[in-house]
């Protein structure tokens, strides 16, 4: 019988392109507004499993020393990797970010609730980003 086993070799090696990024590489970008201020960071992408993209950055900002920050799901499409900045800019202010859904570490969405995706996208003037897919 063949050995089947697999033997782990570490960590894979992930080079970054002009055009792509590993998942892990983008969490802790940091998030700039249209002026270049600072507006947090990515804490984490959520990826479509059925589709193959990303759905939403989640932006981490507010609070002290990462006590009493809260996380705001954007959708992907409303960054844009400034690389002089070495980082991403959305066309948002901190008022339109508060105001927008948001949870703490402790209360995570429901992810899967296309109403409140559905709600997410429009508060940020976005075409929701599973509209014309095949899924």
């Amino acid at each position: 019988m063949p050995d089947t086993s697999v033997v782990a070799a570490g960590p894979v090696p992930i080079e970054e392109s002009a055009t792509l990024i590993a998942a892990e590489k983008v969490s802790g970008t940091p998030v700039f507004d249209l002026e270049g201020n600072s507006l947090g960071h990515v804490e984490t992408v959520m990826l479509d499993k059925r589709a193959g993209r990303v759905a939403y950055a989640v932006l981490a900002f507010g609070g002290f020393l990462g006590f009493g920050e809260k996380l705001y799901p954007l959708p992907w499409s409303v960054l844009t990797y400034d690389v002089a900045l070495g980082g991403y800019r959305v066309g948002l202010d901190k008022a339109k970010l508060e105001s927008g859904p948001s949870f703490t570490a402790a209360e995570a969405p429901d992810w899967g609730d296309r109403a409140w995706g559905e709600r997410l996208h429009t508060h940020y003037g976005q075409r929701p980003y599973w509209e014309g897919l095949l899924i």
